[in-house]
Order: C-alpha cells, then structure tokens, then sequence
C-alpha cells in the first residue's frame, strides 16, 4: 500500500487540474454519483455559469480512472443503465491539494485588494 506521502506527492505532481476536472470532482466529494447527477450539480452550483456537455464529461471521466481518481461505484439502477463513479483516496487527495493551491491565489488576489474593486 502507498504511505500518505507518497500519494500526497502524487496528486501534487496532478496539478492545476482544469475547470471541468476540479467541478467534476467537487461533485464526488459527498459521495457517489452518475454523469447525469454530475451535470446538474455543476450547473446548480455555478447557477449555470458553467455549462458542461456530456463529452466533455465522459472524456474527462475516462481521463479520471485512468489516472486513479475516480472509480466505478456499485449503482442502484436496476437496469444497469447508469454508471455511478467515486473518489478514490488519490482523487480525495487531489481534490484536497487543488483546493489548497486555489485557496492560496484567492488569498493573494485579497492582499492585493483585487476583490474591493481596486483595479483602476
């Protein structure tokens, strides 16, 4: 089994992670869900600011478990129709360092006073 350092050094080397990557793995983050429920939380969340087709979806997800992020997850669907994925402990970890590394520029931009307005 990988320590936690060898996987934190792992998801470092992952970033930045894309806009589409960050929002489909903040939709993972409480837990299982299909591409379709994946769709409607990021719309939700952004209140359709950000708008993602299903192929860059499925792209991105084929992208994911390859790398180890995301995982198939056992589903619901009686008919075996709909697919759920999961965060694995290395896309928990990514998710947790892209958070970090966005937190830290947001930290930045306040210092500069770039969210007062202050631009002119």
């Amino acid at each position: 089994m990988t320590d936690t350092h060898e996987l934190e050094a792992q998801a470092r080397k992952l970033l930045p992670l894309t806009d589409a990557v960050f929002h489909i793995l903040l939709s993972l983050a409480e837990g299982p869900a299909h591409g379709y429920a994946i769709l409607q939380e990021v719309d939700a969340r952004s209140d359709g600011a950000v708008r993602m087709g299903t192929g860059t979806l499925y792209s991105a997800v084929k992208r994911l478990r390859a790398q180890g992020l995301i995982e198939e997850a056992a589903t619901d669907d009686p008919e075996g129709r709909r697919r759920s994925y999961a965060l694995t402990r290395l896309g928990r970890l990514v998710l947790r360092e892209e958070a970090r590394r966005l937190s830290a520029l947001v930290d930045v931009a306040r210092r500069k006073a770039v969210l007062e307005g202050g631009l002119e």
